[in-house]
């Protein structure tokens, strides 16, 4: 089984969604997992509430740190975060998609950052298909 990692800081929003939408869409053969530098307690009530949207359920995922296995295991790994407090990453292939943090933001600008996530992961799922 080949792995996309999806990274960002807290592991709480972002990664939760890409990896989400990934292992929906997932070709087969692959599967993804995500974390973070500096995990949260729990996923964002809001990426949980998005995804409700889309019909997946994230609310049993817990936020994980970033390890050098993870990196590793990794054929691809994506930071999804932008700034400077997005980790460094050591894997075979490495793509930044540099995604605001939807956080802090109202829900409907919450949901616009979702959308270019789905849309992102579709587009790597194609590529993997190619």
């Amino acid at each position: 089984m080949k792995t996309v990692l999806f990274l960002c800081v807290e592991n709480s929003f972002r990664s939760q969604i890409a990896e989400a939408y990934f292992n929906k869409y997932a070709p087969e053969g692959w599967t993804a997992i995500s974390a973070g530098i500096k995990p949260a307690e729990r996923v964002h009530p809001n990426a949980v509430r998005l995804m409700l949207e889309e019909g997946v359920d994230i609310s049993h995922k817990k936020p994980q740190m970033m390890t050098r296995e993870l990196q590793e295991k990794a054929e691809i790994a994506i930071i999804v975060c932008s700034g400077n407090l997005c980790p460094v990453v050591y894997a075979k292939h490495v793509e930044e998609w540099n995604m605001p943090d939807p956080a802090k933001m109202p829900l409907e600008e919450a949901r616009k950052v979702r959308d270019a996530i789905k849309a992102k992961v579709l587009n790597l799922i194609e590529r993997l298909k190619a």
